[in-house]
């Protein structure tokens, strides 16, 4: 353990938000490239999806499993090592030669994942309680920085040069993480003296495996194929079986009495339903305004990045206000705020999407209510946690928010299929049936698709407020009984 001074702090903050900026930066830049991989691969989509699919399946795993060996291990430690594997990987994306090779770095990449769990158990260490909701408001307001970022700068790279070019200028900057974190980044508390539960983690990582797997590909296969039940049935049973285990383990690598104490669980699940109501939204606006007339807008990768920058920006100015909110009245009006404004997001959208103004605002909206909900449960979650168990409670809530994440393009992909409108999108210069031309089209989500995402969205969001009434707040950290 090491005294840390008020310098010292600040820069371990500033390395948090750094190393959270550059994870979200890295992801969001992958998903305008889409479309220009499978052309350059000369494949499909669904082959291409598992360029999402596998950083998607190693990264919740690795949230999990990080979490925790950060607690046994050390954070610093453990920190350090996932930042060169993520820096390593990183600079070999851009020299992928094939869509397998890519698919194999992105694996890797996820693994570098658990650093985001990691970082928001360091500065629940090192933060003094009364400054704790401002400095979660900083790294929490990383999503939209990096998001923000991607969406225009990396879009540009991507547009202009290529997509190699997009990891060839991020790689120096994440060696800089690691370079930074190594002379930087200090441990406040003594790692824990336990030993590792092997078994615990290998029955949690394939059960993970499988659920993300099943809800990642149940469009791609069919819901009810016997691949994608299977892979549900085998989770179910896999999370079954890991929750007997873990109870029974002297050494259990996720303390399941943490999830006995309300604000902990409320705190996951109301994690796990925000972000699939709130990935409805991020989901399908990028889809809406780069899909040509009349299902979209038309817009170019780049234009649209700009267009949802201002939503970025206020999530990134309303993160110390919420942390205000929270310091000031509790976690659980924080949330119930950023839930409450995240309704009318959806609202907006539902009523009018007809203009790009109309996309802006319901954008700006959601990006507001983001930033308190985020800062009031990762508030919410580390008051009621001990803080040697800091960062398996952190990699807890980041695998429910990542099921949360991967549920919504689940459900909203599904809807796409289901209601779609034919779009024109080229012409073949023969006669036809009268026509001087055949015209070529394909098939686009509808504003059935759009309204069904959105409604399922709100109910979502719903269900958060339900849970987030059942919060009890009390006074001192780390309290046993909430």
């Amino acid at each position: 353990m090491e005294n840390l001074d008020k310098g010292d702090i600040a820069r371990i903050v500033a390395l948090m938000a750094f190393a959270g900026t550059l994870i979200v930066y890295v992801e969001t830049m992958i998903v305008p490239a889409i479309p220009v991989f499978i052309t350059f691969f000369n494949t499909t989509y669904n082959n291409v999806s598992w360029i999402l699919t596998a950083y998607l399946i190693t990264g919740t795993v690795a949230a999990g499993i990080f979490g925790k060996l950060g607690d046994v291990f050390g954070k610093r430690k453990v920190f350090l090592i996932l930042s060169l594997i993520y820096a390593i990987s990183v600079s070999m994306g851009g020299f992928a030669t094939s869509l397998d090779e890519l698919i194999a770095i992105r694996i890797i990449q996820g693994i570098g994942f658990g650093m985001y769990p990691l970082a928001y158990a360091i500065i629940n260490d090192v933060v003094p309680r009364s400054r704790l909701a401002l400095a979660q408001g900083l790294m929490s307001a990383t999503f939209a920085v990096g998001a923000g970022m991607a969406l225009v700068i990396g879009a540009y790279i991507t547009e202009a040069y290529s997509w190699q070019w997009s990891y060839h200028a991020i790689a120096p900057v994440a060696f800089a993480l690691f370079i930074l974190s190594y002379f930087f980044l200090k441990d406040n508390t003594a790692p824990a003296k336990e030993k590792i539960d092997f078994a615990g983690v290998a029955i949690m990582a394939s059960g993970l495996v499988m659920l993300i797997f099943g809800l990642s590909e149940g469009n791609t296969y069919g819901w009810l194929s016997p691949l994608i039940l299977f892979s549900f049935i085998f989770s179910i049973a896999a999370f079954y079986a890991f929750i007997k285990y873990e109870l029974a383990s002297r050494y259990a690598f996720i303390d399941m009495h943490l999830l006995k104490r309300r604000n902990i669980l409320i705190a996951n699940f109301v994690g796990l339903l925000t972000m699939a109501g709130m990935y409805f939204l991020f989901f399908t606006v990028p889809t809406l305004l780069q899909d040509p007339a009349p299902s979209g807008f038309g817009k170019s990768i780049f234009t649209s990045g700009l267009i949802m920058l201002p939503a970025t920006i206020l999530a990134m100015v309303f993160a110390p206000v919420a942390a205000r909110v929270t310091d000031a009245r509790g976690p659980k009006i924080s949330i119930l705020i950023g839930l409450s404004v995240s309704f009318i997001a959806f609202i907006l959208l539902i009523l009018d999407r007809s203009t790009i103004l109309d996309i802006i605002e319901a954008a700006t909206v959601l990006g507001t209510g983001f930033s308190f909900v985020l800062v009031g449960i990762i508030n919410l979650l580390l008051i009621s946690t001990p803080k040697s168990k800091s960062g398996e409670a952190t990699g807890m809530n980041t695998v429910f928010r990542e099921l949360g994440m991967t549920i919504a393009p689940a459900l909203g992909g599904t809807y796409e299929t289901m209601y779609s409108v034919r779009v024109i999108i080229g012409l073949i210069p023969y006669r036809f049936n009268g026509l001087p031309f055949i015209p070529i089209t394909y098939g686009f989500p509808s504003a059935t698709a759009y309204n069904f995402t959105y409604i399922t969205g709100i109910i979502f969001l719903l269900f958060a407020v339900l849970l987030t009434t059942l919060i009890v707040e009390k006074k001192g950290d780390n309290n046993e009984n909430i």
